[in-house]
């Protein structure tokens, strides 16, 4: 797939797996696989039919999101592509960096939504205000 058909900075990571006949674990590590170290992890479980979890950036930190179990979409834009990824493979992770934009949706029952963040919970950190992000992301995509 095309690197342009991604919002800038967002990309697909495969974890490695270990399978065996006592079933599969999946792993990760901080600035090998996961392209930071790691300073906080959240997990997202129970999510309502219907509803809708993200819909905010971070000015700073970076995010892997995964679905562990079960599945859902998460749609990421840069403020100038747009793109809706399925999440539902315990293997695979996306990169969501700083400045991007994005929205989970479409969850199925049961599933589990893991989340490695580059950096401790930071309420003044995010934009929740879709307009205000679009304003400071034309004003990055000028310098």
């Amino acid at each position: 797939m095309k690197e342009s058909c991604w919002p800038k900075g967002v990309q697909v990571i495969q974890f490695p797996q270990h399978v065996d006949e006592r079933g599969v674990l999946t792993f990760g590590e901080g600035g090998i696989h996961v392209p930071f170290d790691v300073r906080r992890i959240f997990w997202i479980t129970d999510v309502p039919a219907g509803q809708v979890r993200g819909g905010h950036a971070h000015r700073t930190c970076h995010e892997v999101v995964c679905a562990v179990g079960g599945s859902f979409e998460i749609e990421v834009s840069d403020g100038r592509v747009s793109r809706v990824f399925r999440l539902s493979d315990a293997s695979e992770g996306l990169l969501i960096p700083a400045g991007v934009w994005c929205e989970l949706r479409h969850f199925s029952p049961g599933t589990v939504c893991l989340v490695a963040a580059s950096q401790a919970y930071d309420a003044g950190g995010y934009i929740h205000d879709h307009a205000i992000w679009l304003e400071e992301q034309r004003r990055r995509n000028e310098q």
